[in-house]
């Protein structure tokens, strides 16, 4: 073959297993540097590389969103006299995107955001957040509103994970809640809204997360929300978009949680816990009775 495209795990599986020799690359890519730094995976390219032909023998092309310092040592470490480019688009927000940012407290967030489900006509719909345990947690407060949602984070097999995003495509499923390294591959037609419910730490993420929506021509709208944590990004968000960003109050209706629909998950996961010990309880006397 002349070019092999894989994952890093599944690249390490084939060579060991023999049926890959890698002692002859002419040429590396590691793609999307940052995320793999993110996601944990660059042990696994230290593997990788160190069965190649060594730097100098082989050329490296590292591809990465942002230069942070983790980022600048990798290319210390696996490119000799690198030459550095960048790419930077003249428009780095398309004009399709409508871009709404609302002040509100962290606390009235979920209040918020039901209130833009009910009343926000939208075809589909991600909600983005900064951490996966919150998220999945939002994610059940949705279900007590009667809101269905489904949970993508870096650790879901990955078996599950095509199958929430086919049941996206289709229509099935109309509201996501991801964080940013489960987002990078979402490419689904069709996505009207992009929420923000946290703001990202960086705002080369926040331009990505908005920019699932707005795409072939299609208009689309971003809202992010701006707690008293998020405000901290906002100069940088502005400077990196090139956006000037006016926060809205919103009105008291939006800020007024609705009437539950659904009992609490943990509640329901306790009450079904007691059921099966209970169960089992009663079997055992019984058998000792017996």
């Amino acid at each position: 073959m002349d070019i092999l495209v894989g994952t890093p795990g599944r690249i390490i599986d084939y060579s060991r297993s023999g049926h890959l020799d890698l002692s002859s690359v002419e040429i590396l890519v590691i793609d999307e540097a940052d995320r793999m730094l993110d996601m944990g995976f660059i042990p696994d390219v230290r593997r990788i590389v160190a069965k190649l032909p060594p730097a100098g023998k082989r050329q490296t092309m590292l591809f990465s969103a942002t230069l942070e310092p983790e980022v600048l040592a990798l290319v210390d470490r696996w490119l000799v006299d690198p030459v550095s480019l960048e790419a930077e688009p003249e428009h780095v927000v398309t004009d399709l995107i409508d871009q709404h940012f609302y002040a509100v407290l962290n606390n009235q967030k979920l209040a918020m955001l039901l209130w833009l489900i009910r009343n926000e006509p939208f075809e589909r719909m991600i909600i983005f957040g900064n951490w996966k345990e919150k998220n999945r947690i939002l994610v059940e407060k949705l279900y007590e509103y009667g809101v269905h949602a489904e949970l993508l984070s870096g650790d879901i097999p990955q078996t599950k994970r095509l199958k929430i995003l086919e049941s996206f495509k289709n229509g099935e499923v109309k509201i996501v809640v991801a964080t940013d390294v489960a987002a990078r591959g979402i490419h689904v037609s069709g996505i009207s809204h992009v929420i923000n419910y946290d703001l990202p730490d960086h705002p080369e993420d926040y331009v990505h997360r908005i920019g699932r929506t707005g795409r072939a021509g299609a208009r689309g709208k971003s809202i992010s929300f701006v707690c008293e944590y998020g405000a901290y990004v906002m100069p940088e968000i502005e400077q990196y978009a090139q956006i000037t960003i006016h926060t809205v109050q919103p009105d008291d209706e939006m800020l007024v949680l609705p009437e539950r629909v659904n009992a609490p998950v943990k509640q329901q996961r306790r009450t079904s816990s007691r059921r099966g010990s209970g169960g089992q309880h009663s079997a055992h006397r019984r058998g000792a009775r017996r």
